[in-house]
């Protein structure tokens, strides 16, 4: 897990950045606006770049990665409360409105994403395997919905998607279509637990072209702009979330061949006598 590790805590440390560069919150990701005009707004987003610069920087050291894994879990968490209360916000505003919808459930599914890492490397700073094999499970749907939704979207919004697609490659329209049906297979193998390693492998494998091929390019075209900084950065932190899924999972496999009755013992614990 040691590269994930490396990957989703330097994506956390860059987040916090770009919070105190900019002193405001990236709207792509970390929809403050939703609770009005809060007074000392870029204070705040200084306090929470200042966090997550810490969270991410923990996590990277074995001695303090347990203390990184729950910061990171409490600021990724609070970003998903706000797009949760963007449901009411939008809607109260907008409408019933499929785009409105979609939108906020993308926004939604790529914070709770973030959050499926922390709770796993939480757990591995734990002896206890109950709370391992918990976190696993826990962790297996919170990184394997958010690819599902993605796909869907991509399928559904095939037109928006593939303007997307750098001008040089040719049919965009395919290319978005691909896509959509790599992240619909990926979330659906990791969430049921089908070639799950393989899948979150090459989830991150994609994630990682896109940074150098979707992501990164327009930040030489618009540097002075938060939201194409930020898309970048959290790509980053997401590569992270599928390399630490994928090891995890293959520790515990090796973990059980070598110690099966550690492994029942988790699976059937003891009851505990009043």
């Amino acid at each position: 897990m040691k590269v994930g590790v490396w990957f989703y805590g330097l994506g956390t440390v860059l987040a916090g950045i770009l919070d105190i560069a900019w002193r405001e919150f990236d709207p792509s990701h970390q929809p403050i606006k939703v609770l009005g005009n809060i007074p000392g707004q870029h204070i705040l987003a200084c306090v929470v770049g200042v966090w997550m610069v810490a969270a991410g920087l923990a996590i990277l050291w074995q001695r303090t990665a347990k203390i990184g894994a729950a910061a990171s879990a409490a600021v990724y968490a609070i970003f998903t409360a706000l797009w949760l209360l963007r449901y009411f916000a939008a809607i109260h505003v907008l409408g019933w409105r499929i785009d409105v919808v979609a939108g906020i459930t993308f926004g939604l599914g790529q914070q709770i994403l973030l959050i499926a890492p922390a709770a796993i490397l939480y757990a591995t700073s734990s002896p206890d395997l109950l709370f391992q094999k918990r976190a696993a499970i826990a962790a297996r749907w919170m990184l394997g919905l958010p690819p599902i939704v993605f796909g869907l979207f991509h399928l559904i919004g095939l037109r928006v998607f593939a303007t997307i697609v750098p001008h040089w490659m040719s049919f965009g329209y395919f290319w978005a279509g691909f896509t959509g049906i790599a992240f619909f297979l990926a979330g659906c193998a990791i969430c049921s637990g089908i070639m799950d390693v393989p899948a979150a492998r090459l989830l991150a494998l994609m994630l990682l072209l896109f940074e150098f091929l979707v992501e990164i390019p327009p930040i030489f075209v618009r540097s002075h702009n938060l939201a194409t900084w930020g898309a970048a950065v959290y790509n980053v932190a997401a590569i992270g979330a599928c390399l630490i899924f994928a090891g995890f999972i293959t520790s515990r496999a090796e973990s059980a061949r070598i110690n099966p009755e550690e492994n029942i013992a988790t699976s059937h614990p003891d009851p505990i006598i009043a």
